[in-house]
């Protein structure tokens, strides 16, 4: 990475000269190599971004004007309805079931959003709190998808791989929920969606840890099989109540697989988009690192340290090494074992560490795509050596959805 990555640093320091940290920026070039990539991957199947993964409207617009792009999963209901309303999508599925009776309320209202809007389900109690907002006959028929559990379950409950998300995990509950939807008024089930978390988003080339890659790469083969038989059986179920219009599944992780799945009609992606560093541990194929925010050095400790201001941006999940931030550039820096990356300061080791000066930058990679705009109001977008436009992310428009 010395050379590529001493360019790329030179390039990010030329654009950004003149801002002061911490801040953030996306490489356009690579951002769209990655943009264009994740496509070629999905055999001719249409990609869903996954907003979560990209929190920045401008940069949604972006990727939704390319080939292979379409539509967005959104991650909560009022975010939803609000790139609806600003144009950025017509077809807004929600990825996960929603309590907020205010964005229901405002959904049923509004016959418009409801036909742009697809809310996610896994139990009729999730329609009773629909209906208990707003009777279906006082509302348009509100689109819903059922959430079809993608983990593997070898040994039946006694083992579990993969997250927990719906309770709906084979063709017959599935079959079971679709048909209890077609005999409710006021909804129309208009698709299924399951996402193999065990595969699209759990790296399979963890770095020094052979035993656990081969271990990771035969349950990922083991759950790839039983879930290709399984899903395409649940969709048949699902269809014998409803005409679906599509079928989602996977995610960056598993962008080529999952589109292998003849019962799948689409794919997600986000996280690829960005590139950050839980990405790095995937065989298949790993994006372009395209997202990068800079500290300033503002002491040096000893000679062989050098700390810079904030730098704690962790990411969400199991408490582990690879939920920190990595920084990145200049190359040949590490964290403390002992201190890690910490909300005021994070202090650096590492053989470049000795020529920082205060006032310098150090570029990180944020572990998870979106979250690194939760800390910042706006992403710089740099191409070639220059910063071309600046655009507020979710939380530099106001809104913080979770």
């Amino acid at each position: 990475m010395t050379s590529e990555g001493d360019n790329l640093r030179e390039r990010l320091e030329r654009a950004t000269a003149h801002l002061d940290p911490p801040y953030a920026v996306v490489d356009l070039a690579a951002f769209d190599a990655n943009a264009a990539a994740l496509p070629s991957r999905a055999g001719g199947k249409p990609i869903r971004v996954a907003s979560k993964s990209v929190r920045a409207r401008e940069l949604l617009r972006r990727v939704l004007g390319r080939p292979g792009w379409r539509g967005v999963m959104a991650f909560t209901l009022p975010e939803a309805s609000w790139l609806v309303r600003a144009g950025v999508t017509d077809d807004a599925l929600v990825a996960y079931p929603t309590a907020d009776r205010g964005a229901l309320a405002e959904l049923a209202a509004d016959e418009g959003l409801a036909g742009a809007v697809t809310l996610m389900v896994d139990g009729t109690d999730q329609l009773d709190l629909v209906d208990a907002v707003c009777p279906p006959g006082r509302r348009p028929a509100l689109r819903v998808c059922i959430d079809l559990d993608a983990s593997w379950r070898p040994l039946g409950r006694r083992v579990h791989v993969g997250v927990r998300r719906s309770p709906v995990h084979s063709a017959r509950a599935a079959g079971a929920l679709a048909a209890a939807i077609a005999a409710r008024p006021g909804f129309r089930l208009v698709g299924l969606m399951s996402y193999e978390a065990q595969i699209a988003g759990l790296g399979d080339a963890p770095p020094g840890r052979a035993v656990l890659a081969a271990a990771i790469r035969a349950a990922q083969r083991g759950s790839y099989r039983e879930l290709l038989a399984r899903r395409g059986a649940a969709a048949s179920a699902v269809r014998e109540h409803a005409d679906l219009e599509f079928v989602n599944g996977g995610g960056t992780g598993s962008v080529a697989a999952t589109s292998a799945d003849p019962a799948v009609t689409e794919v997600t992606a986000g996280s690829g988009l960005y590139g950050p560093t839980l990405f790095d541990a995937y065989r298949a194929w790993r994006p372009t690192p395209a997202a990068f925010f800079a500290c300033a050095v503002v002491r040096r400790p000893t000679p062989e340290l050098a700390t810079v201001l904030g730098g704690g941006w962790i990411a969400s999940g199991p408490p582990a090494g690879n939920r920190l931030p990595t920084p990145w550039l200049p190359a040949g820096l590490r964290l403390l074992g002992a201190e890690g990356a910490g909300e005021v300061q994070t202090p650096l080791t590492g053989p470049a560490a000795a020529g920082l000066r205060v006032g310098d930058r150090v570029w990180f990679r944020h572990a998870k795509a979106g979250e690194l705009c939760e800390r910042v109001n706006e992403l710089h977008l740099v191409d070639g050596d220059r910063v071309v436009a600046t655009v507020p992310t979710y939380r530099g428009e106001g809104h913080a959805f979770l």
